[in-house]
């Protein structure tokens, strides 16, 4: 067996084992990909872009819509996911046929994707801690709907500058590689060192920020929020429970096994740990699979945090009334949310991101 030979990596991305003890051909987990990559990613582009765009179309039309943080968070997290789909039918070309758009555009698709996928995450950790202080501190918040809307505002704009800044690496080692069969590939290319720091280092930065922030955050504010309504004597507490529980289970499952491969991989490139073959293919593969899973929060998103509420419903009823009015007023309101009767999860201005 070769202690010092190195692997020649596929079309793989920039978060699969770049070396082991030896040489492992690598043509099954190519064949995988392009079959398994392209149609599911179609598939959560199709899906998410209309629940994305919906989201948006909502909050244009009703010019007067951003009426909260929440909205605001809402309309950004929107944006960011779009802008985190569109990056997709690449990542597919790139499965099926080899990357073909040239070095600028692989930095180019490769930091977009970045810069979403952590102003996404970001901005799900403000949502959460948004709720919490709508619900647990409502009586505290002294400052208007208007100033908390400019905060939320300059709150987004720090989230996307901080995002910009944590894409900084994929604009510095994002490059086209050949692979020894001669397709070419985009993958992060790391600065050569003996201990790999770089590389450990962007895969810290997105397991921490990408998943440890949001889920400590989510964690805390959710289990005070849930605290705080089974205090109470409110008749949609158990709806509200049920939404929460929703939030952080789909959060977990789509983010906790992908964010562990990474893990997977910073020991890795610290340590080389798997050094047989068939665990490393068997490893890509799994790698490939759980991200197509992280994928997928991108097209749930706007069913978790914008479709519950009862006003934005209300405005999207409005919208498809306008162009089929064949609805009775009976359906309009049973599919609106029924009962007019607030309570602690209808959209106010205390609540409005805990709404149903």
């Amino acid at each position: 067996m070769c202690a010092t030979c190195r692997v020649i990596d596929p079309a793989e991305d920039d978060e699969t084992t770049e070396y082991l003890e030896y040489i492992c051909d690598k043509t099954k987990v190519r064949e995988f990909r392009s079959q398994y990559e392209p149609p599911l990613y179609w598939l959560i582009v199709i899906l998410g872009a209309f629940g994305n765009l919906l989201v948006v179309w909502i909050y244009i039309h009703f010019r007067n819509r951003l009426k909260t943080m929440t909205d605001v968070y809402l309309l950004n997290l929107a944006i960011a996911d779009l802008l985190f789909l569109g990056t997709l039918p690449f990542w597919a070309a790139d499965a099926a046929y080899g990357w073909t758009f040239g070095t600028g555009l692989c930095r180019v698709v490769s930091a977009i994707y970045k810069i979403n996928f952590f102003s996404s995450m970001l901005l799900l950790t403000c949502i959460s801690l948004d709720r919490y202080v709508a619900v647990v501190r409502a009586t505290k918040v002294q400052n208007s709907k208007r100033k908390r809307v400019i905060q939320s505002k300059l709150i987004c704009i720090g989230v996307w500058v901080l995002a910009l800044a944590l894409a900084t690496p994929e604009f510095l080692f994002a490059k086209v590689r050949d692979n020894y069969d001669g397709n070419k590939f985009c993958s992060m290319v790391f600065w050569n060192n003996e201990n790999n720091h770089t590389k450990i280092l962007v895969l810290s930065l997105q397991i921490c920020i990408g998943f440890c922030l949001p889920f400590l955050v989510m964690f805390f504010c959710y289990t005070i929020i849930i605290h705080t309504l089974l205090q109470t004597k409110n008749f949609e507490k158990h709806k509200a429970m049920r939404v929460i529980f929703a939030v952080v289970a789909v959060f977990v499952i789509s983010q906790l096994p992908y964010n562990s491969v990474l893990v997977v991989e910073a020991t890795q490139a610290a340590n080389i740990t798997m050094t047989e073959c068939d665990k490393v293919l068997k490893f890509d593969i799994a790698s490939q699979v759980l991200k197509s899973l992280a994928y997928t929060h991108s097209c749930l998103n706007p069913f978790l945090y914008a479709f519950i509420g009862v006003r934005f419903r209300k405005d999207l009823l409005k919208v498809f009334q306008s162009f089929c009015c064949c609805l009775s007023s009976d359906k309009l309101s049973k599919l609106s949310g029924g009962s007019k009767r607030p309570s602690i999860m209808s959209d106010t201005e205390t609540t409005p991101a805990l709404s149903l």
